[in-house]
């Protein structure tokens, strides 16, 4: 055994059962998501005495008010919220409005309170993402594109300051584990046009463990029981039980004792099945942020 159990005292573990319910109630029912957000965030911040003083119309300062609107998702925006597809996403309302109670409670002295932010974040991933199983565990940090492109399964473990990007679909299978700092994509850039963005599908299968600061590429499928070692970067799909390793990743060896069964090493690019196409409004207006000359010299 590697860890060991540790839980909280009897009053603190009845106090964060009763708060993560009422959150979990709160969402499930009909009250806007915008507005439980705020004032979860409010009480969770102590900002309830500046927060109502504010309501009531009384003077506050420029950075007080900042901090004060800033509790409600509505008025924030987010990187995802940028990207063109988005307009084309009725999920994401929602999911952003999630995502900020997640990151804001992540900023929070309370995050560094392991049972109850495991508690929290469990609670909040079976609203946001797209399916959430039994026993996940999120640490700090966690990031993702939207959340609701996101399917998880039973007893997952993501470490600290993970990203997980569902622009494209992301699913991951039972027990799986992702170390710190590491990043799943599902979207790529065009080598010439950066604006140009392909979503794909990736699957990290049941039992595979990406670890420390890895990169998983978009559109690829991590074979069960496979690994892939620290610091490693997978563009191709990784066989099942194998232990891939390097930049790009390699297969360096079968997993000792899961030889008879392991996938064969032949492993020919599939990324394309994996290709999400998506359509933009004929009338969307555009800009490139680089302003880029992108006609090559041999075209």
């Amino acid at each position: 055994m590697t860890k060991r159990h540790a839980s909280l005292p009897d009053d603190a573990a009845r106090g964060l059962e009763a708060f993560v319910e009422t959150v979990d109630r709160r969402l499930s029912g009909p009250e806007d998501t915008c507005t439980v957000v705020e004032d979860v965030l409010v009480d969770l911040h102590g900002d309830r005495e500046a927060y109502e003083r504010w309501q009531a119309g009384e003077d506050v300062s420029p950075a007080q008010r900042v901090r004060l609107q800033g509790y409600d998702p509505c008025n924030t925006t987010l990187e995802s919220e940028y990207y063109a597809e988005v307009e084309h996403e009725e999920a994401f309302e929602r999911s952003k409005h999630l995502q900020w109670l997640w990151r804001q409670f992540d900023a929070t002295p309370m995050a560094d309170n392991v049972a109850f932010a495991l508690e929290f974040r469990r609670m909040l991933a079976e609203h946001l993402f797209a399916d959430c199983g039994e026993n996940c565990r999120f640490f700090k940090g966690v990031t993702m594109t939207y959340g609701h492109n996101i399917e998880v399964g039973d007893n997952v473990v993501v470490h600290d300051d993970v990203h997980l990007d569902d622009r494209g679909a992301l699913t991951i299978g039972d027990r799986v584990s992702v170390s710190d700092d590491a990043h799943i994509y599902s979207h790529d850039h065009d080598v010439v046009d950066q604006t140009e963005v392909r979503n794909y599908h990736t699957v990290l299968e049941d039992d595979v463990r990406v670890t420390h600061d890895a990169m998983v590429r978009a559109g690829v499928r991590v074979g069960r029981n496979a690994l892939v070692a620290a610091k490693s970067v997978v563009k191709d799909d990784v066989p099942a039980h194998h232990i891939a390793a390097g930049s790009p990743a390699e297969s360096i060896a079968v997993k000792p004792g899961w030889e008879s069964v392991a996938d064969p090493l032949e492993n020919p690019d599939r990324r394309e099945q994996r290709r999400i196409e998506y359509e933009l409004p004929d009338d969307l207006t555009v800009f490139d942020e680089f302003g880029r000359n992108l006609s090559p010299p041999d075209a």
